[in-house]
């Protein structure tokens, strides 16, 4: 009579645990090889030879650290531009994503403004902000990185990310080593994502901060940061609410992923364009 494996396995517990250690060590020791792009998930070697076989692009993602509303996470903006980063990352490829930057201007501290207001947020002063990305970028020009693409997910510091990388190119000498920064990433999150949301009848839920956009856009990257049960239980949405016009009720994450879908494609459409363009090769020399 041949040995039946259910009885066998049945009998042996010993035996049964071993083999369910060594398949979950299994599973995380692939896991642990697999390829990532995020440069804090890389030892330095394995950036090096990164570099030796022509990953010269890097980009740095800014998020912050802001209230919006009772029922979005305050990381919104850091988990957004980290996990789409990623994603713009592999699409355009030979390009690593940096560890993203949590910490923005959002206002005064004394006394309290704009979103500082709120309990939650966390606010650094412009000229902090300016050289905290300026030093990071000086870490990776002399590593060996060409490009350094900055993209932000918050509107607040749009104007200055584009005056920084101004800065930095005009006043540092790191050779062929540039800081570029890429408006097309929020930019498509403005007008193109409002024109989608009113062609489908969203118009007026359509706001500045913690609205229908904001909603939809963290139901697609990650929905754990949205508390359903606090946006269904909701009896205003207004600024004493921190939320700032529209109806984000209405969100959902098929919207969300319409938008991110606009936010990638805007992205490595920029990218791709200035790579491959000739003025931009020549001043890479």
């Amino acid at each position: 009579m041949k040995p039946n494996i259910t009885d066998f396995l049945k009998r042996n517990y010993s035996f049964r645990r071993l083999i369910s250690l060594f398949l979950f060590s299994g599973i995380i020791c692939s896991t642990s090889q697999a390829e990532t792009l995020r440069f804090d998930q890389l030892t330095w070697t394995e950036i090096n030879q990164k570099l030796r076989e022509g990953t010269s692009n890097i980009i740095l993602p800014i998020g912050g650290t802001e209230q919006s509303g009772p029922f979005i996470a305050v990381g919104k903006h850091t988990e957004r531009v980290s996990i789409l980063s990623e994603k713009i990352a592999e699409t355009v490829g030979h390009t690593l994503v940096a560890p993203p930057i949590a910490f923005v201007p959002e206002g005064n501290t004394n006394p309290r403004t704009s979103h500082m207001r709120f309990p939650g947020t966390i606010s650094i002063p412009p000229s902090v902000f300016s050289e905290l990305i300026t030093s990071t970028t000086e870490s990776f020009c002399v590593q060996g990185f060409k490009n350094i693409f900055l993209i932000g997910d918050h509107g607040g510091y749009q104007k200055q990310l584009q005056s920084i990388s101004h800065n930095f190119n005009q006043k540092y000498n790191y050779g062929n080593c540039r800081l570029i920064y890429i408006p097309d990433y929020y930019q498509a999150t403005q007008q193109p994502f409002d024109l989608l949301l009113k062609q489908q009848g969203y118009g007026n839920a359509i706001g500045q901060h913690a609205d229908i956009k904001d909603t939809s856009l963290m139901l697609a990257t990650n929905p754990e940061y949205v508390r359903l049960n606090n946006l269904h239980q909701a009896t205003r949405f207004d600024p004493s609410m921190g939320i700032y016009g529209g109806n984000p009720r209405q969100a959902s994450k098929t919207l969300g992923e319409a938008g991110i879908t606009l936010q990638i494609k805007a992205t490595v459409t920029a990218i791709k364009n200035l790579l491959n363009s000739a003025s931009f090769k020549e001043k890479g020399k």
